[in-house]
């Protein structure tokens, strides 16, 4: 296939999706909507952008921004800190926050992602700290069949009873193989436990975040966890993370954040509020240009004759878009096609590293304007079988789509 047939299938295309990006700027707009009614709501305003330093006490701004958050959310409460420098972070935070020695953790969506397994201690207590370290047990669940398991889930709680303090449900995929959750799942996923148990359902949102028109604390989700270099940082926070969720729960992981006694009430802004605010304020934007340019991704990669999903007509509940290659070097390829057509470092060939926290060598494209900001275009990938690009963001439809095709001729020429 030479480059005018492939400018003719990206054609074809959008054709194909022109419906589906109809949708998806209709749950944008429903998402905007909502944001600039909790804006009016909380008299955001420009006096709260100037910020504090020292303990940050009377920080209207930053309460200000945790409030926008809850009812944006649909939680009670929520915190949001440009200190917080990952996903990853947050979720330990939130973790060590609500579970003490002799609770268990259950996970019931397969293994969490590979950083996460760390904070675990998932190869047993080795005093570095994890929660294995402070006698938290783990437990999981796998899906069955591609589907949640509901009949082993009710057989763990019974097994370990109230001592299950937390059940722990990652929204997408990670580096798995597997469907992401959508929202009406999750809320099964709450109703089942909270009618079981007295556990906290704690979500991992990162990737979710307004890819539908309501998020997991309004069907019932404990606690939701993020990062704001992903969907809700809307390309603009250069760094950060939140916790939302019931007023106890927001209030435990606070004491982790800070102290017990102070938790909100301090933290320095620095200055930052006013990338926060705008940020989510893009944010619901910026995820459907994400959203198109998987869409587009899907279609055109499927028609190359590789495994994808979700498929491009389907429904998806975050941005990330998987490719199957079955070998190594159609993943690598794929990895520097991306690379090649970004606005950042276009010149680096990325190759496969030992990145710290993860078990296989990781490929990963990310010519970002923000380090490891998941929102910007990037795509990503552990070398291990069956060689999979995790391909997420795009902050423009059409630099994505320019990007997608960059890559799908880079793998064209190989063959």
């Amino acid at each position: 296939m030479d480059l005018e047939m492939l400018n003719r299938l990206a054609s074809e295309a959008e054709l194909a999706l022109a419906p589906i990006f109809k949708e998806l700027e209709e749950i944008s707009y429903k998402n905007t909507q909502r944001i600039l009614h909790y804006y009016k709501e909380n008299r955001v305003s420009d006096t709260m952008f100037s910020g504090t330093t020292g303990y940050g006490y009377d920080d209207v701004g930053r309460d200000a921004l945790d409030k926008v958050y809850a009812d944006v959310f649909g939680a009670e409460s929520a915190f949001v800190r440009h200190t917080i420098p990952n996903g990853t972070t947050a979720l330990t935070i939130g973790l060590f926050g609500l579970l003490r020695p002799g609770d268990v953790m259950l996970s019931v969506t397969n293994q969490p992602y590979d950083t996460l397994c760390e904070v675990i201690g998932l190869n047993g207590a080795n005093g570095d700290g994890s929660l294995a370290d402070f006698g938290v047990e783990y437990d999981q669940v796998d899906f069955k069949n591609n589907q949640i398991d509901f009949d082993s889930i009710e057989n763990k709680l019974n097994k370990h009873g109230d001592r299950v303090k937390v059940v722990f449900v990652q929204r997408s995929k990670g580096y798995l193989n597997r469907p992401t959750l959508t929202i009406d799942q999750i809320g099964e996923i709450c109703d089942f436990v909270h009618q079981r148990s007295k556990a906290y359902v704690v979500v991992d949102n990162c990737y979710g975040e307004f890819c539908e028109d309501r998020e997991p604390c309004h069907v019932g989700a404990d606690m939701i966890i993020g990062s704001l270099i992903k969907n809700p940082g809307g390309g603009i926070a250069e760094s950060g993370g939140y916790i939302a969720g019931t007023k106890r729960a927001v209030e435990l992981a606070s004491y982790r954040l800070t102290s017990v006694g102070t938790g909100c009430e301090v933290g320095a802004t620095l200055g930052q509020n006013r990338n926060l605010f705008k940020g989510f304020f893009l944010a619901p934007h910026i995820v459907m240009q994400a959203k198109k340019t998987a869409h587009f991704a899907s279609y055109i990669f499927e028609r190359l004759g590789f495994d994808v999903s979700p498929k491009y007509n389907e429904f998806r509940s975050d941005i990330i878009q998987t490719i199957k290659f079955g070998y190594p070097e159609g993943l690598i390829k794929f990895c520097q096609g991306i690379q090649g057509a970004s606005p950042v470092d276009s010149y680096v060939t990325p190759m496969p590293w030992a990145m710290p926290g993860y078990q296989d060598e990781v490929i990963m494209a990310a010519g970002a304007f923000t380090q490891g900001s998941s929102i910007e275009l990037s795509a990503d990938g552990p070398i291990r079988p069956p060689y999979t690009a995790f391909l997420q963001g795009g902050l423009t439809y059409e630099s994505g789509k320019l990007a997608i095709l960059a890559s799908a001729e880079k793998l064209l020429e190989e063959k």
